[in-house]
């Protein structure tokens, strides 16, 4: 089965949670904080698999998270970070997030490899919070818990040079004369159900041929198998578009070209300027009579390069291979999509908003979340902790600002508390 896009979950690790210790041991009966801090979380990271050319794997196994980081212990140990989940992809696959639909990265090169997703940082253990004020510190800081996603995988295959056509015109036998592939071939519609890829080599150069699955007219519409396989034709430098010249289904060789290059223009604008290179193919069949041969040059031989050739007979090929590497050698390298980059579960520490109800203040935001992580509200000094946090922040300015007076309450998250200067 082959698959070209698939929707999966991922989740970095969260990190661990410091410790709340205080040194206990024969020789010391009311010794200081030695609460260790927790493991940052595993990060989730994309890498390029080289030797894979199908999402396949992804359709069975939909959730992927990365490790935990493990929890502070006392005597000051810290907590072992999680670790990364390496999550591999073939060359050309798109990683966009669902619910924008935006690009997270495109995995373009063959050594190319992407964090998507940041491990949560470990918590601080009880040890950091000790002072010459506050000796006995009676918290420590939970480790930042990381959210789920969901991700789009869209593979576009990368390729020099991409065979396009109806079906039956011989687009696999092609592949497979002209490089080492092994597709299969058969004397029927839609012989090839995904894109196969094939090394070529000619004059000390060396490129990859992409056959891409027929397409007949109406596919940009979704008709046939070739509506889902034109993505893979986006990312070609040039494309070999192969017409049964011997008209062997009884279809037309010129009114086949057309259909096909309609449905190449519908589907996206930007395929209409890659270069294609006409083959001609099967006419070993015509039996030297090259009247439709002449007849197709008649219409389309000023606006293409046009090569006969027959893959049964292999008449033709070097004329063919030499002409791929003289266009190939004109064009410059691709390159992945120009966009703009969007990073998953961004957050921002510097920001936060007061939501006022009456004369209740609700905080809100990442930055209330980072100074609220692992403060104990019930507790006195993790209480005073907190509040000279949001002091220092300049959180208390603000709520001032807003109007805040002596007998207004504050409430973050479930907590609440009231207000006197």
């Amino acid at each position: 089965m082959f698959v070209d896009k698939v929707v999966i979950h991922i989740k970095a690790g969260n990190g661990g949670d410091g410790a709340l210790s205080f040194l206990r041991d024969r020789k010391t009966m009311n010794g200081g904080p030695d609460g260790g801090d927790g493991g940052k979380g595993g990060d989730v990271i994309f890498e390029v698999d080289k030797n894979s050319n199908n999402l396949v794997d992804f359709y069975y196994q939909k959730h992927y998270r990365a490790q935990n980081g493990e929890n502070g212990g006392k005597h000051h140990c810290a907590g072992k970070a999680g670790e990364d989940l390496i999550v591999k992809v073939p060359r050309g696959t798109i990683i966009r997030d669902k619910e924008t639909n935006r690009i997270i990265c495109d995995m373009f090169y063959p050594d190319d490899r992407y964090t998507v997703l940041k491990g949560g940082l470990g918590g601080r253990g009880n040890q950091n919070f000790a002072t010459s004020t506050r000796q006995a510190p009676a918290f420590a800081e939970t480790g930042i818990k990381t959210k789920e996603f969901e991700v789009v995988l869209e593979l576009k295959t990368i390729a020099d040079v991409g065979l396009l056509g109806f079906p039956s015109v011989g687009k696999s036998k092609i592949l497979s004369v002209l490089t080492s592939a092994k597709p299969k071939i058969a004397d029927y519609h839609f012989t090839t159900l995904s894109p196969n890829l094939g090394v070529s080599n000619y004059g000390g150069k060396t490129f990859l041929i992409a056959d891409i699955p027929g397409l007949i007219e109406g596919a940009s519409e979704g008709k046939g198998l070739g509506f889902q396989f034109l993505r893979h034709v986006e990312r070609t430098k040039i494309l070999l578009h192969i017409v049964d010249i011997a008209e062997v289904d009884g279809r037309s060789a010129i009114d086949d070209f057309k259909v096909i290059n309609e449905e190449l223009e519908r589907y996206s604008k930007n395929l209409v300027d890659v270069p294609q290179i006409v083959v001609l193919n099967k006419i070993d069949l015509l039996d030297g009579d090259m009247t439709k041969v002449e007849e197709f040059k008649k219409q389309y031989g000023k606006d293409y390069k046009i090569l006969t050739y027959s893959a049964a007979t292999r008449e033709g090929e070097t004329e063919l291979l030499q002409t791929i590497v003289e266009y190939l050698s004109k064009l410059p390298e691709s390159k992945p999509e120009e966009v703009e980059i969007f990073q998953l579960d961004k957050r921002d520490l510097t920001k936060f908003e007061i939501i006022k109800h009456g004369n209740t203040y609700e905080l809100v935001g990442d930055k209330i979340d980072e100074i609220i992580r692992g403060v104990n509200l019930d507790e006195p000094e993790s209480f005073a902790y907190f509040q000279n946090r949001l002091r220092d922040e300049g959180v208390m300015e603000r709520l001032k600002q807003k109007g805040l007076k002596d007998g207004d309450y504050v409430r973050v998250k479930t907590f609440e508390f009231e207000y006197w200067e």
